[in-house]
């Protein structure tokens, strides 16, 4: 039957006919709006749920960075129990000077020994003149928060580099935990110099890349500094082994604290703080000149 022999619907069908369009499109927009609304707040309770979970990780590991750390521990291989790490000719690692294979931070004085006969008793912590024809020791020391570090080691890295090749002198970094307090409540510069301890332990010949590499990706005073695994991350770029556990284990963390109380307690009280054969760089005199006089001394 063609359309034009089918009955005429009456209004009153007409009428209902469109109604139950209208209802069937409204009963669909409905369960559209209802399905949508579901997705928004199966959305808002996602997200709210990632974000206590950031927030839960970010406390659990400012709580992990902040417990207390053990008063001993373990001095890495390639490093003295003063805290230092010596590079000679070609970045080379020269062996430490002391045996001590542990470190306890009760065991640091509180006040140079009684009866010393040189400020500090600085040869307690391994730093004085050199003997007649034997490089120079140059000692810095440093706290990877430390910006002014950061400048030094920018401008006169390359200068120590070129003289330990010339076998003028042997570099000794010894990293320090001064700006922990600045770091946050995470304790960077301790976490830092930790990380760098672990490269020493693992890869002693790229403590040096690694040193550069967390100054070149300093992070600012008064952040949290840069978390573990990033430190991790960046030793591996460096082509150092894996320090993962090592980190968060805090191995080094007594070794940076008791090099930090050693330091403090035999006058050293800013970073950076340098020693060459024995004697101070002051601020009265520019590097670049101190260098050079003490150098020509020994001539």
């Amino acid at each position: 039957m063609s359309p034009n022999n089918e009955p005429r619907l009456s209004k009153a069908e007409r009428t209902a006919q469109a109604r139950e369009k209208a209802r069937i499109i409204r009963d669909a927009q409905l369960k559209k709006q209802k399905r949508n609304g579901w997705l928004i707040r199966g959305g808002v309770l996602v997200a709210a749920v990632a974000i206590v979970v950031i927030i839960a990780l970010i406390v659990i590991n400012t709580q992990k960075a902040n417990e207390p750390v053990a008063e001993s521990g373990a001095v890495p291989t390639s490093m003295n129990a003063y805290g230092g790490i010596t590079l000679g000719k070609d970045g080379a690692v020269i062996p430490p000077t002391t045996t001590e294979k542990t470190v306890d931070i009760n065991a640091v004085s509180a006040n140079p020994s009684p009866g010393a006969t040189t400020a500090f008793a600085l040869d307690e912590i391994g730093i004085k003149a050199s003997a007649a024809g034997e490089p120079i020791q140059l000692v810095v020391y440093f706290d990877f928060m430390c910006p002014f570090c950061n400048q030094f080691e920018t401008n006169y890295g390359a200068k120590m580099k070129q003289l330990a090749n010339e076998e003028k002198i042997t570099v000794e970094y010894r990293a320090l935990g001064f700006l922990d307090r600045f770091s946050g409540g995470t304790n960077y510069s301790s976490r830092a110099g930790a990380a760098a301890a672990c490269v020493a332990e693992t890869s002693p010949d790229k403590y040096q890349a690694f040193l550069d590499k967390l100054f070149e990706k300093q992070p600012a005073e008064n952040s949290k500094g840069l978390n573990n695994a990033t430190l991790a991350k960046y030793a591996t770029e460096v082509g150092a082994a894996d320090v993962t556990s090592c980190i968060d284990n805090k191995t080094f963390r007594p070794f940076v604290a008791n090099s930090t109380a050693l330091a403090s307690n035999h006058g050293v009280s800013a970073t950076p703080t340098v020693f060459m054969d024995g004697q101070q760089w002051g601020s009265t005199e520019s590097f670049d000149d101190f260098s050079a006089r003490i150098l020509a001394a020994k001539k």
